[in-house]
């Protein structure tokens, strides 16, 4: 198996998702300090903002590594990875 197409920026994600992780943490913090609700989820919202763009670094690797060589290489295997980028699109908009 290759390796993924973040490869190359894994430090750079993983210290994106270590400041989401603290972020949460204060979120669950100012829960337990009873914080006015307004600043939690103002706090959620940043939060979610921060892991969306993760995602999006992801699918733009996905798409720019692993599907790019899937349609490279044509076949099933490129029907199949377009399906799986289609649908990983369409959840994120979802979310």
């Amino acid at each position: 198996m290759d390796a993924p197409g973040y490869s190359d920026e894994k430090d750079a994600v993983l210290k994106r998702l270590r400041r989401v992780e603290g972020q949460v943490r204060g979120i669950a913090g100012m829960v337990e300090d009873e914080r006015y609700c307004i600043d939690v989820l103002e706090q959620i919202s940043a939060a979610t903002r921060a892991l969306q763009s993760v995602a999006l670094l992801l699918l733009d690797d996905h798409l720019s590594h692993c599907v790019a060589h899937a349609v490279a290489a044509g076949g099933p295997e490129k029907d199949a990875k377009l399906a799986e980028a289609s649908e990983a699109i369409a959840r994120l908009v979802r979310s």
